[in-house]
């Protein structure tokens, strides 16, 4: 895999997942998103998308090329649950992460999908109030901060941190300055 990868199934939280592809764009970044099934996927303020990819056309066998490469995780309900039961999704984020890739996730999917994938005793992370307990009980620490990278996971609070957390992601591909001059360009001082 190259470039970021959005996860969405029906009742994602638009924010989370639109305003985190629009940063990235911004800021240059290959940017794909891929439903859990094949056509539109509504968001859950009844909002249609059209994904660019469906998750059975990934390959089982694909190679993340590094911690550039993010597989990101939006929230919203019903989304985060239907992601979190997908089990190719949660088998994919797995061998993703062991390979190098990272792995970001906001609002309730750090607390319902990363909680099953084996990350670092230690690793920091945040999410929407009431969601951390699973993390907690593997060892990561909860911040509550708007949006934590630890290592190779990047996690955000909730979709009022969305733009916060789409920049932690672009910061972690493309670095300093190119977050910076995004930020700027959105009147982000």
């Amino acid at each position: 895999m190259k470039g970021v990868r959005i996860f969405l199934a029906n009742g994602f939280e638009d924010i989370e997942a639109l305003a985190v592809c629009d940063v990235l764009r911004r800021g240059g970044v290959d940017v794909k998103l891929v439903g859990l099934e094949r056509g539109t996927v509504v968001s859950s303020h009844g909002v249609n998308v059209q994904p660019d990819l469906c998750l059975e056309d990934l390959p089982d066998n694909e190679q993340a090329a590094g911690e550039k490469d993010v597989m990101v995780i939006p929230g919203g309900m019903p989304g985060s649950k239907t992601l979190a039961g997908c089990t190719r999704l949660i088998e994919a984020a797995s061998r993703h992460y062991s390979q190098g890739g990272t792995l970001a996730a906001i609002c309730a999917a750090p607390g319902l999908v990363l909680s099953q994938i084996d990350i670092p005793q230690g690793s920091k992370f945040t999410c929407f109030d009431g969601f951390q307990d699973a993390l907690e009980a593997k060892g990561c620490i909860f911040t509550g901060e708007p949006a934590v990278r630890s290592g190779r996971i990047v996690t955000g609070r909730s979709a009022g941190h969305a733009v916060t957390f789409g920049l932690e992601i672009l910061r972690l591909i493309k670095g300093d300055e190119a977050a910076a001059e995004v930020r700027h360009a959105m009147f982000l001082y």
